[in-house]
């Protein structure tokens, strides 16, 4: 009795590890837009993300690595450490709106975003560019170039794209309803449209 209830326990081990190993861990690498900066803790559009897979019974978990104020370059030289501690099957990069803020020149942008999408792929992760625009005030031939920056690295690294995480809140008829008082952060309001613009790619990739 003893020797078969040893076997089963046995061959259950590796069924168990199975098991857990079958979710998709979602991480997500971005700033401030991610990481809930003047947001009641839970609310922001990655916590909403949570609750969405919850829903929708896809088992998944969600690891929120954004960093308010971070760049390209401090993303990139994190990742190394999030892939090997977290070991992702979908990573979600959300970076390159303090570049453009701080005068970043675009290429060294583009080079930090395309050498995240190839480490999560060499890791063996799904990756999903998340892509931000500029205010007209930034000069129009600096936004554009700054935004197709983002549609360049996608196609290059056969990354899926999200071409703009504020749409439908930076860009509709009355944008400071939905931004905090500095007018550069979103509001809790706006919180279910942004993930409304991520989930669509990334739930292709989930499938």
């Amino acid at each position: 009795m003893r020797r078969r209830h040893f076997i089963a326990a046995g061959l259950a081990a590796p069924f168990s590890r199975l098991a857990r190993a079958a979710g998709a861990t979602v991480l997500v690498v971005g700033d401030s837009l991610s990481a809930e900066y003047g947001l009641p803790r839970g609310s922001g559009w990655v916590a909403l993300l949570e609750r969405k897979l919850a829903a929708e019974k896809i088992d998944a978990r969600v690891v929120n690595a954004s960093i308010s104020g971070d760049t390209t370059s401090g993303g990139r030289s994190r990742l190394p450490s999030l892939l090997a501690q977290h070991k992702p099957s979908h990573v979600v990069v959300e970076l390159g709106g303090n570049d453009a803020l701080r005068g970043l020149p675009l290429e060294m942008t583009r080079a930090n975003l395309a050498a995240m999408v190839q480490a999560a792929q060499k890791a063996g992760a799904r990756v999903l560019l998340v892509g931000m625009q500029l205010p007209p005030n930034y000069g129009a031939g600096y936004g554009q170039r700054f935004a197709a920056l983002y549609a360049d690295v996608a196609r290059e690294q056969r990354a899926a794209l999200v071409p703009f995480l504020l749409e439908g809140v930076a860009d509709g008829p009355d944008p400071t309803r939905l931004f905090q008082p500095d007018r550069i952060h979103p509001n809790v309001d706006a919180q279910p449209r942004m993930l409304a613009n991520v989930w669509p790619q990334l739930r292709k990739l989930l499938k």
